[in-house]
This record gives C-alpha cells, sequence and structure tokens, in this order.
C-alpha cells in the first residue's frame, strides 16, 4: 500500500521539542539499566550474605564453632627442606613472567563521574561543539529508544579534531559527567609496547575492559587522546615493519570498533550449549540462540592531525561524527575570559572584552595560560590581583619571552632604537595597530615592534599584505637614512618581507598570473618562497613588488623624519614603549605642540650620529 507523501506543514513528532527533551519523554535507557543493574547487585548481595549468616549462626550453636584468624602452618622438617629451595625458583619465575603478563594489561585510567570535575556548564565559548556534545549525550543516554522506537542507529565513535588547547578532553570530561557512567582515559602512546604483539593485545584489553564496564554501569564512554599515534594510515607505516607495524595497530582498531556487538563470556557458553543440544533435536524443536544485546560505549579520540588517519577508521560505524574544534572567536573568548577572571584574583578594571580583543588565535587553554602568568607578573610585583598591565605584560613574556638587558654599547642602542621606530612609525602610518616598542633583549630578537590589525581578521587583501611588506622593510630604509647603510638586523626582516610577496605572487595571484604556485608540485621546491624563485616570471614579478613597497616605505619615512627621532630618542630613555605611548609621540611631534620627556643621554646620542 503506497504512503502518503510527507506535506511540509505536516507535524513533525520532532516540532516543538529538543532531541533531549523528545527522548526524556521515553525514558533515559542508560540510567533506567543501571538502576536495575545496582538492584540485582543488592539482591544477589543480600542472598549471599544471608546464605552465609545463616551458616554462622547454625555453626555457633554446635560443637564446633566457626573461628576468624590467620591458619596456622605446622610444617615438618621434610616439608621445610622442600619448600627452601623452591621459594628462589617461584621466585625467578615470577620476576620472568609477571612483567610478560602484565604488558598486555590495558593501560587506561578509569574516572568515575563524579572524579572528573567537568560539567557541560563548565564549557564555555564552543557552543557549536557543546550542541554537538549534546545531542551524543541523548543519543547515548537513549539509545535503546533512539534504535528499537525511532528505527536509527546510535553513535559509536566520535572524533574530536583540532588543533591542541581547544577543549577537547575538557569536552569529554564533561560527556561522561553529565551522562553519569565511568570515563575510562587512555594516551594513545600508552598502547606501545616492547614486546611484539603486545601492542595490539593491549587495545583489545581496552576494549575489553570498556565492554565490561558498560555492562556493568548501563553504559561508559573511552577517550584516547592523541588518535594518531596508533591510527595513521597504513599506507604511511615503514615497510618491512612486520604484522605488528602500522597496517597491524590499524587493522586490530578496526575489529575491535566493530566488536562491540559480540556476546558476552557466558552468553557464549549457553550459546555452545545450546547447539550442543541441537544436534540432536530435530530441525522444528531446536532451541534459538540466546539474544545479542549490544552494549553502550561511546568511544571518543582526539587528534589533530585528522587528515592523516586511515580512512577506514572514519567511516560510518566506527567514528560516525566528526568534531572539529577551531579557534574561538571574539564572542567565544569574552565567554572564555570571563569564566577564568571569575576565578582569578583582579582588580575590578580588567575587562574580559579586552582580553578577547588581544588574545586573536589563542585557544582557551592559551587564554587561561595568559591570566595565571598576568597573576605571576602580579605576585612578582607584591600584588595579590592582576590589573590590565599584568595582562598585557604576561601577553609579551608568552609571546616574545622575558625582557633582559642586553650588553649593548651606545651607538648599537640608537641605532636599534632607529630600526624599531622605523618598524613602529610606518606600522601607525598604513593603519596598523602597535602594541609594543622595545630595544631589550627578547630571545634572540636586539628588539621588536609588536603590532595587528587593531580587529579580528579572517580574509586579508593584498592591499592588507603590501602593508606587511612596508612595516617589514621599515627597519632597514630607516637605517640608511640615518646611518648611510643598514645592519645585519634587517635579515629577518628581509625574510618576512620576502614570505609576504611569495605569498601575493605565489598563492593568491597578485603578482600578474592566475596561476598558483602554491599548488603546483615541483620537485626541489619544498615551500612557496622557493617555488616563486624557481619560477621565472614570478621571481620578476616579485621582485618588482618588492621594489615598489620598499619605494613607498622609504617615502613614508622621508616625510617623517623628525617623528622617526623623536620615536628612537623615547625608546633610548625608556627602552619601552606602549602603542598608546607610541601614538602619542607622533601625533606631539606631529603637532609639534609638546616636549617629549628624554634622557639627557639622548641629546649627546643624537648629536654624535648627526655629526
Amino acid at each position: 500500500m503506497a504512503t502518503e507523501p510527507h506535506s511540509a506543514s505536516a507535524p513533525s513528532p520532532l516540532d516543538g521539542f529538543a532531541l533531549g527533551e523528545l527522548l526524556q519523554r521515553r525514558g533515559l535507557d542508560a540510567f533506567t539499566y543501571r538502576e536495575g543493574r545496582r538492584m540485582r547487585r543488592l539482591a544477589i548481595m543480600a542472598c549471599v550474605l544471608g546464605c552465609w549468616l545463616f551458616y554462622v549462626l547454625v555453626r555457633a550453636g554446635g560443637p564446633n564453632p566457626v573461628t576468624f584468624g590467620l591458619p596456622s602452618l605446622n610444617l615438618s622438617d621434610d616439608q621445610r627442606q622442600v619448600m627452601i629451595p623452591m621459594a628462589p625458583i617461584a621466585l625467578l619465575c615470577l620476576v620472568v613472567i609477571l612483567p610478560m603478563t602484565l604488558a598486555g594489561r590495558s593501560p587506561h585510567q578509569t574516572f568515575q563521574p563524579d572524579e572528573t570535575g567537568v560539567r557541560l556548564v563548565d564549557v564555555v565559548g564552543a557552543g557549536a561543539t557543546v550542541g554537538e556534545a549534546i545531542d551524543t549525550l541523548n543519543l547515548f543516554l537513549a539509545h535503546r529508544t533512539f534504535t528499537t522506537e525511532m528505527g536509527g542507529q546510535a553513535r559509536r565513535g566520535v572524533l574530536f579534531e583540532g588543533p591542541p588547547g581547544t577543549g577537547k578532553t575538557y569536552l569529554a570530561k564533561a560527556i561522561a559527567h553529565e551522562a553519569g557512567v565511568p570515563f575510562l582515559f587512555v594516551a594513545a602512546s600508552a598502547f606501545q609496547s616492547m614486546y611484539f604483539g603486545q601492542t595490539n593485545r593491549k587495545i583489545r584489553s581496552y576494549f575489553k575492559a570498556l565492554r565490561r564496564m558498560a555492562g556493568r554501569e548501563g553504559g561508559a564512554i573511552g577517550f584516547i587522546d592523541e588518535f594518531d599515534a596508533i591510527g595513521l594510515a597504513r599506507r604511511s607505516g615503514p615497510s618491512g615493519s612486520g604484522s605488528e607495524g602500522f597496517a597491524g595497530v590499524v587493522n586490530e582498531l578496526l575489529v575491535q570498533m566493530q566488536s562491540f556487538d559480540t556476546r558476552s563470556r557466558s552468553a557464549s557458553m549457553r550459546g555452545a550449549i545450546s547447539t550442543a543440544i541441537n544436534l540432536f533435536l530435530p530441525a522444528a524443536r531446536r532451541i534459538g540462540p540466546p539474544p545479542l544485546n549490544p552494549v553502550n560505549v561511546l568511544l571518543i579520540a582526539a587528534t589533530n592531525r585528522a587528515s592523516e588517519l586511515d580512512p577506514a577508521l572514519l567511516r560510518p560505524g566506527r567514528f560516525d561524527r566528526m568534531v572539529h574544534f577551531g579557534m574561538p572567536a571574539l564572542k567565544d573568548r569574552r565567554a572564555i575570559a570571563e569564566f577564568y577572571l571569575g576565578r582569578k584574583s583582579h582588580v575590578p578594571g580588567v575587562d574580559a572584552m579586552q582580553i578577547a580583543e588581544v588574545t586573536v588565535g589563542y585557544s582557551p587553554a592559551h587564554i587561561e595560560r595568559l591570566l595565571d602568568e598576568a597573576l605571576i607578573c602580579a605576585l612578582r610585583s607584591s600584588r595579590s590581583a592582576l590589573t590590565w598591565g599584568d595582562v598585557l605584560e604576561a601577553k609579551m613574556v608568552n609571546e616574545l619571552g622575558q625582557p633582559g638587558e642586553s650588553a649593548m654599547d651606545t651607538d648599537e642602542r640608537w641605532r636599534i632604537a632607529i630600526h624599531e621606530s622605523g618598524h613602529a612609525l610606518v606600522a601607525e602610518l598604513v593603519g596598523r595597530r602597535v602594541t609594543l616598542a622595545s630595544i631589550l633583549r627578547r630571545a634572540d630578537a636586539l628588539g621588536l615592534v609588536a603590532h595587528d590589525d587593531g580587529r579580528e581578521v579572517h580574509v586579508h587583501t593584498p592591499t592588507d599584505a603590501r602593508a606587511l611588506m612596508y612595516v617589514a622593510l621599515a627597519g632597514m630604509v630607516a637605517e640608511e637614512l640615518q646611518f648611510g647603510e643598514a645592519s645585519s638586523g634587517v635579515a629577518a626582516d628581509l625574510s618576512a618581507a620576502t614570505r609576504v610577496v611569495a605569498t601575493l605572487v605565489g598563492a593568491i595571484g597578485a603578482g600578474g598570473s592566475r596561476l598558483s604556485l602554491d599548488a603546483a608540485e615541483m620537485p626541489g621546491a619544498g615551500n612557496l618562497v622557493a617555488k616563486v624563485m624557481g619560477d621565472e616570471a614570478s621571481r620578476t614579478s616579485a621582485e618588482m613588488i618588492l621594489v615598489e613597497a620598499e619605494q613607498r616605505t622609504r617615502s613614508l619615512v622621508e616625510g617623517n623624519l623628525d617623528v622617526l627621532r623623536k620615536l628612537a630618542m623615547a625608546l633610548v630613555a625608556h627602552d619601552e614603549l606602549s602603542g598608546d605611548e607610541v601614538r602619542a609621540i607622533i601625533a606631539a611631534a606631529q603637532a609639534d605642540d609638546a616636549a617629549i620627556d628624554v634622557d639627557p643621554g639622548a641629546d649627546s646620542i643624537n648629536g654624535a650620529d648627526a655629526a
């Protein structure tokens, strides 16, 4: 009989209900199963203890009552002579056999729901991924309802993919806490063993423990961190690595991820007995096999190299869903900063929105670490609460390292100040926002200028790229205009400008050709810069763009030489200038209506160099 086609206006059974509400109306299968198992355990315990207590009471009233204590060992001399030589042999066998036996044990750690300490309400700044987690959690808890009543297939595996520190493990713990089931955590590298065959055996032991825990508790969640350590594509395994190379391990994973529907040992025994009996029975009277009761298992794996995993692992039935964890956007970073600020001592002036604006590209873990570093900066200044200045200082420390005094003479300090002032000046002139200018040594840099777009930008234009080239070339141009020649400090700047122009010419079609060298497979050219330099036409275009960029930069600096020197004098006097101080000096110098507080030594430096 034909069915009536579904109308767009017809009410859906999901209308007016969230997925969790629909499934909760039918009861949560995992909790129902767990409560039934708990009652059965109590009944078995009461039966066993009752029988034992009855036996003790009967013995207590008889002539031979039950006594408690350690058994006495009354050994004869002959028995002692036999046992004493056997003891070292038994100990040696234990030392040899025990490590090999334990080598195949599962290396996981089991956490009960209350031990994870994380709930879904604690996962902030990740609305889309939390929504995926709620859907997965609802399907996990009501797997029987979803399968039998709705005809669906519950998820068995979910892959969390994204950069480090984006909250993959954190969300998995929250799911386990909300599900109220055990959480079996393991690092993929822990499966590796020095004994041949033990890696596969550990994987089998882990999945066996996962199935056993799920059968006992009504469900279990397994989490494998850094999954790429055991799940890389089989074609990338070393040749001649044997059956336990990448191929052997991946094959074991594929088998185990399909083994959640296998029968338990008792069910297999009943099946064997029924099969033996059926040999003597006619077909009409044979005993049916025991029912197959799949365990409620959810396997979560985390990796930042999902593209390199074996394709067979990612097909439906194994990892049914891939959830991407990206770097948080501005709104999400604000929510994350508010969450962590609520846990850390800070003065009222510290605003979560300000933190979100200066942490573009930061992961949640990086934001938390930034505030911890700000607390360290506050503690270094004998304060118990962090300030906004501590946050900025911590950002510089995290990104660039601790500042240190450099053993430079007066001439070198002035040259570095001119160089960094050129970067800062041109950055402000082309619309970049300077956050710090410094002539203090940080890591391998003798000085630096930190700058950004001033806003969160996801798409960059050729104009933006040219602005970066102007800033990169400004240090070299400033040195040449002030001293007649540039120093070795321009090497890193030229390298940065070359990478930018290679992107313009070879990747985004801004060099006169729409062909992408980035897409070309060229022998001997390992990166985009090498491809551009190896192509004659592209190299010529890149040279022309760099020459034009240098001319533009030179005109900007030449038109503001007085501003350049005043910025350099302020850097010599104070070592570091914030972005606001840089902008104030530029504005005052251009208006020529304010004096700059400069160390007296700076005047003599300027005079000597000018001479």
